[in-house]
């Protein structure tokens, strides 16, 4: 089976915190490292693969949970020759956000970060995968699927709400320099810019802006950004109406071509069977 039509995606309007993706039993996907704006979570149920989270790689199989907070660096890869199968579910920070802050997990900074990326736990693991299920069914109303959502996050919060005080006093904080380094490409990723422009921004020097930014954040400046915009292109399609030329370009992509190339390196899947949401179908007039 092809990767080109192996993916699906799940979405509901009226549940715009949430997105399924599941993946059958390909080999030839391949994700470069890249991270999220969303909380991700995803089960693996067939085969093998190499899981990389910040400097950590490990190899997982069936019964691994992986967890990936917003802006943490990650990727995960089939081995050679292993048919993998896997479902991952994006989740919006501030939806659970307020979550944690409802079930005074959180203060009023925002998302608490969950302290671990991978578990072998099996009722988190048997949860998540009802949880897929359940958004999959056609015939559970949406209210019961936000309901199903809001009981399975409840649980994962408080499991995570001890380990994450203890984790959150251990955790240096993180460079004020660095963060407006990327706030200003958070802000400004759309255009060109200068290592320059993004050092001077932050009152640093580039030599140590190139040393520390990968650091801090896992990927470099250049990378950064390109991550940026592949993640404004995945939230402008995911309602599929907007032309993807037009997404291209205003995300600072050269042109249609320029944003397939680098969006299937990241999302394993072409912008328009992102789009979509059913990869069986053909890419040829997808504009």
């Amino acid at each position: 089976m092809k990767a080109e039509r192996a993916a699906l995606f799940w979405r509901d309007q009226t549940l715009p915190y949430l997105e399924l993706r599941s993946f059958q039993g390909c080999e030839a996907i391949g994700y470069a490292k890249h991270s999220h704006q969303e909380f991700s979570i995803g089960a693996v149920t067939g085969g093998l693969s190499i899981y990389l989270h910040g400097e950590q790689q490990e190899q997982i199989g069936v019964g691994a949970v992986v967890l990936m907070n917003p802006g943490e660096v990650h990727a995960c890869n089939p081995l050679p020759g292993e048919p993998w199968t896997y479902r991952m579910l994006y989740v919006g920070a501030d939806w659970l956000g307020d979550l944690q802050r409802a079930l005074n997990c959180a203060d009023a900074s925002g998302f608490r970060p969950i302290p671990f990326a991978l578990s072998y736990d099996e009722p988190l693991y048997r949860g998540l995968l009802a949880l897929c299920d359940v958004l999959e069914d056609g015939s559970v109303a949406a209210a019961q699927k936000g309901a199903a959502a809001l009981a399975f996050f409840s649980g994962l919060v408080l499991q995570a709400a001890p380990l994450a005080v203890e984790r959150s006093v251990e955790r240096p904080a993180p460079s004020a320099k660095l963060l407006a380094a990327a706030a200003f490409i958070d802000e400004q990723f759309s255009r060109e810019l200068s290592l320059d422009e993004i050092a001077a921004c932050a009152g640093l020097s580039v030599s140590y802006l190139i040393r520390a930014f990968k650091q801090q954040f896992g990927l470099t400046p250049h990378v950064y950004q390109v991550n940026r915009r592949v993640q404004f292109c995945r939230e402008q399609l995911r309602g599929g109406q907007r032309s993807i030329i037009d997404v291209a370009i205003e995300a600072g992509f050269a042109d249609q071509a320029h944003l397939q190339r680098i969006f299937k390196r990241v999302v394993a899947v072409t912008p328009g069977q992102y789009r979509r949401g059913d990869t069986g179908r053909s890419d040829s007039h997808s504009m």
